[in-house]
């Protein structure tokens, strides 16, 4: 069982290596081809160690079974991963590198990159311990190869051991996480499971069965271009414009203002000329009233930006991307509670806290499949100053492999 829980890092090693960028601009799905080619080495990886029921659909979800080897009763349970790396830094040729024995002074990376202490404190409770970095030039992908290559690692123990009696296991993986769509066409009837956990979090103990209440708003300002030298109550320049919506709103509603259950408007880019403008938001709120009087303030600043010119020269789309899991969570707490129990019988203490963002889990939870989140390990997503210790993934093996264990207890 060791040599087996050891290979999470060779795993996750290798799985890092395959370049699977997803792309917000693609209209497929998978949103790149790339996934679907890494979707079928995991398919003949999950075939070989033994898995049952493993199929991968069109749209690039792969799902699989573990048998129950208990003829007890037990619910049908789930672990979930994304396979796609964040588009927002390099995702491709990455070359994972093991730091041996971190000792606590800054990690030099290519690209004068330096993990350092000093501003990624963080980094000093791993004092000692084997950490995985990038080489500077790419980010890692531990977000989320690290809950893919922990979730196949606990699978096959599951296969090989006798000591640990459970029910029928479901694993599935999904591409377009990290664009907003992980969860677009996951079939959650033919996952077939109660309930689940995606293996998407951060450091050791980090449990979450909140997020954000999430909307994008996209603004389009038609203005009007006139020679600047015959101007004078003609023209209307949409970039003002733009600018004058920005002043509007609440400046301490800013990501760089807020922490914790503060929600914000986040202006996501901003480009336009004289004549047009468009601007592009997400709005997020832990707190579904805030959440709506968000919505509310920016269709009013809309409104009154029109009334002052006379016309509709401002145009918003306003959409709601994914809501609170909390809420569907709340009447299965049973199953943050297995979460809990996993995490204390691996000696760890559970880290209880809003996700300040979005998973697969929260539109899962909705469409019926309660699925809080639970950490994989790593530090410092998308960019090139991520790390991921080695003990925090066998953690996380652990704690699913003792969730996979109480499940026969319920």
């Amino acid at each position: 069982m060791i040599k087996i829980m050891e290979k999470v890092v060779e795993r996750f090693i290798r799985y890092a290596k395959e370049y699977t960028t997803s792309d917000p601009e693609s209209k497929t799905c998978p949103s790149t081809e790339r996934q679907m080619g890494f979707m079928k080495k995991l398919e003949a990886e999950l075939k070989e160690i033994g898995l049952q029921e493993v199929e991968l659909d069109e749209n690039g979800y792969l799902m699989a079974t573990i048998p129950a080897n208990t003829s007890g009763k037990a619910p049908v349970i789930g672990f979930i991963a994304h396979v796609d790396t964040s588009p927002d830094f390099a995702g491709e040729n990455v070359q994972p590198q093991i730091i041996e024995k971190f000792d606590g002074k800054p990690i030099q990376l290519k690209n004068n990159v330096t993990i350092d202490p000093a501003e990624f404190p963080e980094i000093l409770q791993y004092k000692g311990q084997d950490i995985i970095t990038a080489d500077g030039t790419t980010l890692l992908g531990a977000d989320d190869k690290a809950g893919v290559s922990e979730i196949v690692t606990a699978a096959e123990i599951l296969l090989n051991s006798k000591n640990i009696k459970h029910g029928k296991i479901r694993i599935g993986f999904t591409p377009d996480e990290e664009i907003g769509r992980g969860a677009d066409k996951f079939d959650v009837k033919k996952f077939g499971a109660k309930f689940a956990y995606t293996l998407d979090g951060g450091e050791v103990g980090e449990l979450e069965f909140e997020n954000f209440n999430a909307a994008g708003a996209k603004i389009t300002i038609q203005g009007r271009s006139v020679h600047p030298g015959f101007a004078k109550d003609k023209m209307i320049n949409a970039t003002l414009v733009a600018n004058k919506i920005i002043s509007m709103l609440p400046p301490t509603q800013r990501p760089e203002h807020t922490e914790k259950y503060e929600g914000f408007y986040h202006l996501m880019s901003l480009n336009g000329n004289v004549e047009k403008a468009e601007m592009q938001f997400i709005i997020r709120d832990h707190d579904f009233e805030k959440f709506e009087e968000k919505k509310k303030l920016l269709k009013e600043i809309v409104q009154l930006v029109n009334m002052e010119f006379g016309r509709d020269l401002v145009q918003l789309e306003l959409k709601d991307t994914y809501y609170n899991m909390r809420k569907k969570i709340e009447p299965v707490m049973h199953v943050v509670e297995r979460a809990k129990m996993a995490m204390k019988k691996a000696g760890i203490q559970p880290n209880v806290k809003a996700i300040r963002g979005g998973t697969d889990g929260a539109r899962l939870s909705y469409e019926g499949l309660p699925c809080p989140n639970v950490f994989a390990g790593g530090h410092n997503f998308h960019g090139p100053f991520e790390f991921i210790p080695i003990p925090s993934m066998l953690k996380a093996v652990e704690v699913i492999l003792n969730i996979a264990g109480l499940s026969s207890e319920s």
